[in-house]
């Protein structure tokens, strides 16, 4: 192919395609002809007028026979027939069409010698090239160098012999637990997988709150056992392989359990030792090691709930549920592998489920000795006791077993007479490591019911029989496993096979990795006879347990009647019953002093104070707040404020005007811990039924913008000094109110006496629109009478020239105001401020952790900026349309979120111009700053305390970066020294039509912020000019110094000019910066990590250091 058409001969027109060239230039194929150089001659040669180089195919040679050979001095075309020796041959690479194709990974290799091309690194060098590559993938290092984008990397093949162990110390990711494809299993209780759950919220009727859970890991065959201690675990286990193994003639070979104490202890390696049981545990944070156990705890607890919800049985028979659901399922449930149930799998028998009962039906039991009276007994079927049934006795209310039962499976469970959160079915499981409800008394009342109730009142039931004792009478033929090989017929594990199809851990009703319980182990020894029971001393037994149903252990008090005694047994009391009681500071030096030494030596002492002390949830009208004794005291505190400062007086109402109504709004006030400190009640009135003219006229209060407070605060880092926060009790109620307003009575604080009488105002009330007015003229015509001067630009900011601390304000504040001191400032405005000696830091982490529960985003996966690069965000016209009021909802929620991040600034403003008709693809993006605050909510300005507090400013655009209408967006932040005090990000109002146009109205707006700043700071004895402003365009530096209107800036509207005027006046000065130095780049577009992280570095945005 060649350009020049004097080089061929016999030409001949043709039209030919399209070839493209570099740089989006190309050009059409018009003819064709031959070349010669005297000795070779070549055709079809095409000719493209556009192409400035001559190109020769290499395979057209080889088509005429000739042979081509490349060294490094030149390009050699050799006559027909020359052959290259075989032993000369390194590589070669077939021919595929025309081209020549060398697949390293197939190539052929003619020679035993492996010889290199390119230039190989060191091992030396290959780590110290990772290292200064920022730890990339070595894989990465060899794309950039091979494929020629980067330069001055000399070598062009990178190897490592080892890992490197900061790169796992830093991205070592769990890598997904693999499947298992061959079962290891061949016959029962080979391996027996346990899990313990627990504690429940409330306890059974047995005073249990842990139950263990035991699978075999071949049959999938259950046994429950439930406990009041998790130190009960290693007994129940051990009596339970003991029984296993005795009852069915096999030996327990393994058992697997997580690393739980209960589990992970002496008793039960030296158990496990004398039996010759290897005890395997599963990794820390793995709970898809000991799946089995997981899932079978989420299966039970899942069907118990279901069938305590059906039976409308108080919450306390949960440890029933359980017992019958894990009997229940042990026959119903098949295991894959082998297409057999649980129960067939062990007792080598089909299951009979013709005696299977529903949970909770109402039964009737035959009175042996009902010769005259009633011959049935009315009470609800609880569970199995092969051969017998556990029923509740209405009569006796207590828990027994009966052999002749009728239960009326069709007649619909009726909900026992008792407290509320007796039913709380919601909540039973979900709320572990609750502290246990108080039901004490609600217990003592429920046996007082009557016995015509529909459902007696929980007791602890008996259960056992007095002749009973610690042995296990077996009556069942137990069978030989002879043949193995009979359990052997499959090749998966139903343990990986399930992990791969949904989640190996368990729901939300189980946590942690392990699941507790003793008191019953549910032994299944088919419908046999087997029974066991322990004899406890005190407790009268009745009858056998049967392993089927709760266990060996199952016991009750001596009165069951009574759960609330006057004498303890001495062995509950805490602490030496002989040394009395002790005071605070006894208690301090005595380790053993119970709740309080813990609640301080935890730290939390304040926080607990405040619970004891204030209520906890806000009330939803003033008829519930007047229930509760906290908020009774907090709105009676609210009213006697309003008598002290003489805020209303009682009268009748004129004819003529109309009152306005009032309302109580409650709220728990916290700190920024989130802890609640105080109940606060505010009596408001109703302000959206006040009339202009009538009820007010001004209303225009002056309110602090955060910008002025973050100039007080750098303030406050470059002198060094504390800054200290005071609060004016019940502020508005000291503003006076020139108009005359009438408003109802409080509601729940109505005057028996005039009862249709209302309120004249004096002072203003929260709620009226001239409320704010009204406070902020008191407060600023008292300050201003005791020498202070106000704020010539912020009249927010009052200021007193003497010498002297704030005690100073604070003793002249409550001469006429009731104040209170705060401390030290940390929390203002939504602000949190921590002041320390090398700095201020400015954060709003509470508030991000708010919202991300609001949006429910706390579980979201972090990542590491807030926008892509290449985000691609445009109006998406044809894309899935999403609810507006919720996507201007998280998008008002992170423009607050600004005040203190401005590195979520540009993508929120950005995404904020979609608010009007959002779309899916929009919501993701906003969903990925939200994932961005997840992995840094502690992110905020930090202000150091040095001697720099130069004012400086950087001003940058984004020319045509609206996707809407093409307008470009305006970025600026300045400085003062070291500290960001303010920053901008909005689109322009007009289209510019360059990128100097652009940055010149970026420069005029950040100028007008500066001139701002320079006013502010007067009120602080600063008078700056000159002040630099940093731009990244040659030509918007010009244009800002040459006072000259020329041609391409007329269509400059004249409001952006006025920053030349500002630059002659030495107000202030553009300065050229490099675009990598350009600080305002942040507000203007997306970056990749490590630009961002230098970015955040330079603009003195940090992580909250602790």
């Amino acid at each position: 192919m060649t350009g020049d058409l004097r080089l061929l001969y016999d030409v001949r027109n043709i039209r030919g395609g399209y070839v493209a060239f570099a740089g989006d230039k190309g050009g059409y194929i018009t003819g064709e002809g031959s070349i010669s150089n005297g000795i070779v001659c070549f055709d079809k040669i095409n000719y493209v007028k556009q192409i400035d180089h001559n190109l020769l195919s290499v395979s057209q040679i080889c088509d005429k026979k000739f042979s081509v050979i490349f060294d490094d001095a030149g390009c050699y075309v050799l006559k027909p027939g020359f052959k290259i020796p075989q032993e000369w041959i390194l590589l070669s690479a077939p021919r595929v069409n025309d081209l020549y194709i060398l697949d390293m990974s197939q190539a052929i290799t003619t020679s035993a010698q492996v010889t290199c091309f390119v230039s190989k690194a060191t091992e030396k060098e290959s780590i110290s090239w990772h290292r200064r590559m920022g730890h990339i993938h070595l894989r990465k290092m060899n794309h950039l160098v091979k494929n020629n984008l980067v330069n001055g990397v000399h070598v062009r093949s990178f190897h490592l012999q080892d890992i490197c162990v900061s790169c796992q110390k830093g991205k070592q990711t769990k890598k997904s637990h693999p499947l298992k494809k061959i079962n290891t299993v061949s016959m029962p209780l080979e391996r027996l997988h346990m899990d313990l759950f627990g504690p429940m919220k409330h306890k059974t009727t047995f005073g249990d709150a842990y139950c263990l859970v035991v699978t075999d890991d071949y049959s999938r065959f259950s046994w429950v056992s439930f406990m009041a201690h998790k130190s009960e675990t290693p007994g129940i286990l051990k009596d339970l392989l003991t029984m296993l193994e005795n009852l069915y003639t096999l030996k327990v070979k393994r058992i697997r359990s997580d690393n739980g104490t209960e589990f992970k202890n002496q008793v039960m390696d030296e158990f496990c030792t004398s039996k010759g049981i290897l005890h395997e545990y599963s990794s820390r944070y793995t709970p898809q090691q000991n799946g089995v156990a997981e899932r079978k705890n989420r299966t039970i607890i899942e069907t118990a709930r279901t069938m305590l919800v059906e039976s409308e049985l108080p919450i306390q028979f949960w440890g029933e549920a359980v017992s019958a659901a894990c009997y229940t399922l042990n026959r119903v449930l098949t295991v894959k592998r082998h297409g057999k149930t649980c129960f067939e799998l062990l007792q080598r028998r089909k299951p009979d489920l013709s005696y299977l009962e529903p949970f909770g039906a109402p039964c009737t039991m035959i009175e042996p000795d009902g010769k005259f009276g009633a011959k049935a007994i009315e009470g609800f079927f609880l569970g199995y006791a092969t051969p017998n049934f556990r029923v509740w006795n209405l009569a006796t209310k207590k828990i027994e077993l009966w052999s002749e039962v009728r239960v009326q499976r069709y007649t619909s469970p009726v909900r026992a007479p008792g407290d509320p959160w007796m039913f709380d079915y919601d909540g039973l499981f979900d709320s572990f490591n609750l502290p246990t409800f108080d039901e004490e008394s609600a217990a003592a009342r429920m046996l007082l019911e009557s016995d015509n109730a529909a459902v007696s009142p929980l007791v602890r039931p008996i259960v056992v029989d007095p002749q009973a004792s610690t042995s296990v009478n077996n009556m069942v033929q137990n069978e030989v496993y002879e043949d193995a090989a009979d359990y052997n017929d499959s090749s998966e594990d139903d343990e990986y096979h399930d992990a791969a199809e949904g989640s190996s851990a368990p729901a939300a009703p189980v946590q942690g990795a392990s699941v507790d319980t003793p008191h019953t182990q549910n032994v299944d020894t088919a419908e046999g006879n087997a029974s066991t029971s322990t004899h406890i001393p005190g407790v009268e037994l009745v009858v056998d347990l049967n392993l089927n149903n709760l266990g060996i252990n199952a016991r009750v008090p001596d009165n069951p009647e009574m759960r609330i005694h006057d004498t303890h047994p001495q062995q509950n009391i805490i602490g030496d019953v002989h040394r009395g009681v002790q005071t605070r500071n006894q208690l301090r030096n005595n380790r053993n002093a119970g709740l309080y030494s813990a609640i301080r030596e935890s730290g939390q002492q304040n926080d607990w104070s405040f619970a004891c002390y204030v209520s906890q949830e806000e009330p939803k009208s003033w008829k519930d707040a007047l229930k509760d004794s906290a908020w009774v005291e907090a709105m009676q505190e609210e009213l006697q404020q309003f008598h002290k400062l003489g805020v209303w007086k009682l009268v009748e109402k004129p004819e003529n005007y109309k009152k306005i109504g009032t309302r109580w709004v409650f709220k728990c006030k916290k700190d920024d811990r989130g802890v609640v400190i105080r109940n606060k009640a505010r009596l408001v009135v109703q302000g959206f039924r006040q009339i202009e003219g009538i009820d007010y006229n001004e209303v225009y209060a002056p309110v602090a913008r955060l910008e002025a407070i973050r100039i007080f605060l750098a303030y406050a880092s470059f002198k060094g000094f504390k800054v200290y926060q005071m609060d004016v009790k019940s502020a508005f109620l000291h503003g006076v109110v020139e108009e005359e307003v009438y408003v109802e009575q409080p509601p729940g604080f109505e005057d028996p006496v005039h009862p249709d009488r209302v309120w004249l105002l004096n002072k203003a009330l929260y709620g009226l629109h001239q409320a704010p007015r009204a406070w902020y003229a008191t407060l600023s015509t008292y300050l201003l009478e005791n020498g202070f001067r106000r704020g010539l630009i912020d009249c927010t900011l009052f200021i007193k020239e003497q010498d002297g601390d704030l005690l100073l304000v604070q003793r002249i504040m409550q001469d006429k105001f009731e104040m209170s001191a705060m401390g030290e400032m940390n929390f203002f405005l939504g602000l949190q401020v921590q002041q320390t000696e090398s700095g201020i830091f400015i954060h709003q982490t509470k508030y991000v952790g708010d919202i991300l529960s609001r949006f429910q985003m706390s579980d979201a996966t972090p990542i590491g900026t807030p926008l892509p690069t290449n985000h691609g965000i445009t109006p998406d016209l044809k894309g899935e349309p999403v609810s507006p009021s919720y996507y201007r909802a998280m998008i008002g929620s992170l423009m607050y979120l600004t005040a203190s991040r401005p590195d979520i600034m540009y993508p929120t403003c950005l995404l904020a111009r979609y608010q009007v008709n959002p779309k899916a693809s929009h919501l993701a993006a906003v969903k990925r700053i939200f994932r961005y605050l997840k992995a840094y909510p502690d992110t905020g300005l930090w202000y150091p305390r040095d001697n720099n507090f130069d004012l400086v400013a950087f001003s940058d655009s984004d020319f045509g970066g609206c996707k809407i209408d093409g307008k470009s967006t305006t970025a600026g932040c300045q400085f003062l020294g070291n500290r960001l005090v303010t920053w901008q990000c909005k689109k322009q109002t007009c289209v510019a039509t360059s990128t100097c146009e652009a940055e010149y109205i970026a420069a005029s707006s950040c100028c007008s912020q500066v001139l701002w700043i320079q006013q502010q700071l007067r009120d602080y004895g600063f008078e700056f000019l000159t002040t630099p402003i940093y731009v990244d365009n040659s030509a918007a530096l010009d244009i800002t110094r040459n006072p000259v209107q020329h041609s391409k800036t007329k269509h400059i509207e004249i409001k952006y000019h006025f920053i030349r005027d500002c630059f002659e006046k030495r107000l202030i000065d553009v300065v050229k910066v490099h675009t990598d130095d350009q600080r305002a780049d942040l507000f203007t577009k997306a970056f990749d990590k490590s630009r961002f992280d230098f970015l955040l570095l330079v603009n003195g945005i940090k992580v909250k250091q602790e």
